[in-house]
C-alpha cells in the first residue's frame, strides 16, 4: 500500500514538474529554446493570429511561417479597435481563442491594461531597436508607421514640396491640404516636440489661411492624393506611399520634422490556447518575418534587416490612452474648423 502511494506521489510530482505554464514557455531562454518551441508547436498544430495589417502582408507572413514549421495559422483580420474589443469580449465571456495579436500600439497598450498579455523573453530581442522592447511591457514593437506628408507628383514637384510645417502657411497651398480624421496621436506627438502652444497656433494659422480636408482612413487619404483630390496630405503612412509608388501611382512623400512614428506591436496572450506555437510565431515575426515586412515596404524594428530612420519620435501610446480625449478634442477643434 505504502509502495503504491509512493509511486502515485512520484508520478504527481513528475507531472507537475513537466507541466509548463504559458509564462514558463514564454520566458524560457535556454540554448534549446527554438527546438523546444518547435516540438511543442507541432503537437499543437495551429496558432490563432489577430492582425490589423494589410491582408496581403498578413497572408505572406502566415504562409512563410506555415512553410517553415508546418504549423497552420488561423488568421482573423480586423481593425485595431476591433481586435481590442474582440479579445476583451472573448476573455470576459470565458473564451480565450487568440494566441497572438499584431496591431497598433495604442490598442496593444489597451490589451496590456486589461492584463490579457504575457510578458515574454526572446533572444531575438537583442536584434531590435532599443525602443522596441520596454521593461515589464508584454508587447514588443514589431514595425513602425511613419507619418509622412504625401503629395501628388503630377500636381506638385518634389522640389516644391514643403520642408517644414511652417511652409504650409503660404497661401499657395490653399485648397490643397488634407489630414486623417483620427490622428490626434500624431498631433500630440508633434505638439510635444514643438511645444503645445506653438503647435496649436501654427496649425490653426495653416487651417485659417489654406483650409483643410479632413478624411476618415489613411488608405482613403492616400488614394485621394493619387487621384489629385487632396494634392498634399499631412498624415499618410510611409509604407502606403511606397506601395503605391511601386505600382506606378503619381505619389511621393516627405517626412516633416518632427518625424513621428506610430508603433505597431506584437504579443502573446496570457491565456493562449497554443502557447508553444504562439512564442514560436512571435520569434519568427521579429526575426525572419522582418525581411518579409521590409520587402513589402514596411519599416521593421529588427536592425539586422534595416536601421529605421534616425530621429524618430514614437507616439507615446500610454500617454495617448490617458490624454486621448484632450488631444482628440484639440485635434478636431484645430483642423475641422477649416474642413472643405
Amino acid at each position: 500500500m505504502f509502495r503504491l502511494l509512493a509511486i502515485i506521489v512520484c508520478l504527481v510530482v513528475a507531472n507537475a514538474a513537466s507541466a509548463e505554464t504559458i509564462a514558463d514557455i514564454a520566458n524560457y531562454t535556454g540554448p534549446d529554446r527554438t527546438q523546444r518551441l518547435i516540438d511543442g508547436a507541432k503537437k499543437e498544430g495551429v496558432i490563432t493570429l489577430y492582425s490589423s495589417a494589410v491582408t496581403d502582408d498578413s497572408n505572406a507572413m502566415a504562409a512563410a511561417f506555415e512553410k517553415k514549421y508546418g504549423i497552420k495559422v488561423q488568421l482573423w483580420r480586423g481593425s485595431s479597435e476591433d481586435i481590442l474589443r474582440r479579445a476583451v469580449t472573448e476573455h470576459r465571456g470565458g473564451r480565450d481563442d487568440v494566441d497572438v495579436a499584431e496591431t497598433a500600439g495604442t490598442e496593444m497598450e489597451g490589451l496590456r491594461r486589461e492584463q490579457l498579455l504575457q510578458e515574454i523573453s526572446s533572444p531575438v530581442f537583442a536584434d531590435l531597436i532599443p525602443q522596441a522592447v520596454a521593461p515589464h511591457r508584454p508587447w514588443v514593437t514589431s514595425r513602425l508607421s511613419i507619418f509622412t506628408a504625401a503629395f501628388n507628383t503630377t500636381l506638385i514637384k518634389p522640389e516644391d514640396a514643403p520642408k517644414i510645417y511652417e511652409d504650409l502657411t503660404d497661401p499657395r497651398w490653399k485648397g490643397k491640404l488634407g489630414v486623417e480624421a483620427d490622428d490626434g496621436n500624431w498631433f500630440m506627438s508633434v505638439a510635444g516636440a514643438m511645444g503645445e502652444d506653438r503647435a496649436v497656433a501654427l496649425f490653426r494659422k495653416i487651417v485659417a489661411v489654406n483650409g483643410m480636408s479632413v478624411r476618415k482612413g489613411h488608405t482613403l487619404l492616400s488614394n485621394l492624393v493619387v487621384a489629385g483630390e487632396v494634392p498634399l496630405a499631412l498624415t499618410v503612412y510611409g509604407y502606403r506611399i511606397n506601395e503605391l509608388k511601386a505600382k506606378g501611382a503619381p505619389i511621393d512623400g516627405t517626412v516633416l520634422p518632427a518625424a513621428v512614428a506610430l508603433p505597431t506591436g506584437i504579443a502573446v496572450f496570457a491565456h493562449a490556447p497554443h502557447p508553444y506555437a504562439a512564442a514560436l510565431f512571435m520569434d519568427f515575426f521579429l526575426g525572419d518575418g522582418q525581411r518579409i515586412l521590409l520587402d513589402r515596404g514596411n519599416v521593421p524594428t529588427n536592425r539586422t534587416m534595416q536601421e529605421p530612420p534616425s530621429g524618430l519620435i514614437f507616439v507615446d501610446v500610454a500617454k495617448f490612452l490617458d490624454e486621448g480625449d484632450k488631444w482628440t478634442k484639440l485635434f478636431k477643434e484645430t483642423f475641422a474648423s477649416g474642413t472643405r
